[in-house]
């Protein structure tokens, strides 16, 4: 399958812009597909599309001729839209056999959670889908730190809840390193990887490594419960806010778990949150 199109959504996001730069850096053609009408730079030969998955019907001109898509959905599209029967059809018919999915731990650890009924909707429809298929539930993201950027370079502070809480969160380019294989190699097929660190970090950790990164003291305040919910509903559904919440302040023994699944598809270690943190100095500098 070296030569096969290979179709990327949510192409300018924190796993997909990895995604499309790893693939096209391997030679590959891809198909990079984004919502937003705002320029976009993209590695030389990669074909850019703007497409919403909310309008399963505007994907047609980016699956045409494609073998695999990698599969992400963010925002609205998590708590509502249309069947994802129809978007997967919409794939199929342009080619597409092969699809890479990016669920969440949670849809095993909590799948009562209202708001991770819509990724279980995803998993259930593409496993009946007949298409080759592999699903990705990674934990939490080191990029969800970002939200503290715009603190640290005011104030060199970071506020955030639940500071000496540990969780196993992921670097971004990791869960795309592994999307990539699962893309591109065999032996990928049917399977479900969980995606975490090497390590559980704690928020008051994370704020310490963005300090060692900046060579700068970063101070850490303690958020309420409440305070978070009002901060992340901005640019959060609800119902993703509740059960983020909860996993942040009360994990699970599962949630809190070290998988070996990034190790075992790319031969190497996950990513720590401190080298991420130096990757992305810039960010909080």
């Amino acid at each position: 399958m070296e030569n096969m199109m290979i179709v990327v959504t949510g192409a300018t996001g924190n796993i997909g812009a990895h995604l499309v730069r790893t693939l096209a850096e391997a030679g590959r053609q891809v198909t990079a597909v984004s919502r937003g009408g705002g320029d976009v730079t993209l590695p030389d030969g990669v074909r850019s599309v703007r497409a919403d998955l909310g309008d399963p019907d505007s994907l047609t001109p980016a699956v045409a001729g494609a073998e695999a898509l990698f599969l992400l959905i963010t925002g609205e599209q998590l708590v509502g839209g249309p069947d994802p029967e129809l978007l997967l059809k919409v794939a199929e018919a342009g080619g597409v056999r092969r699809v890479v999915f990016v669920s969440s731990q949670g849809v095993a650890t909590r799948s009562d959670a209202q708001g991770y009924a819509r990724l279980i909707a995803f998993e259930e429809a593409i496993r009946r889908s007949g298409l080759e298929w592999t699903l990705l539930r990674p934990a939490g993201f080191y990029s969800n730190t970002y939200a503290w950027a715009e603190s640290v370079r005011a104030e060199r502070t970071v506020a955030a809840p639940f500071g000496a809480v540990g969780l196993p969160s992921i670097d971004p380019a990791d869960i795309a390193a592994v999307a990539a294989a699962a893309l591109t190699e065999d032996g990928h097929a049917g399977q479900v990887y969980t995606l975490t660190g090497p390590e559980l970090s704690t928020p008051q950790e994370q704020a310490a490594a963005i300090g060692a990164a900046l060579d700068a003291p970063v101070r850490f305040v303690e958020l309420t419960r409440a305070q978070a919910y009002t901060g992340m509903s901005q640019f959060m559904p609800g119902p993703v806010v509740e059960h983020t919440l909860s996993i942040l302040g009360e994990p699970t023994a599962a949630e809190q778990e070290i998988s070996q699944d990034v190790r075992r598809v790319l031969g190497r270690a996950p990513a720590s949150y401190a080298e991420w943190a130096e990757r992305n100095r810039d960010v909080f500098a």
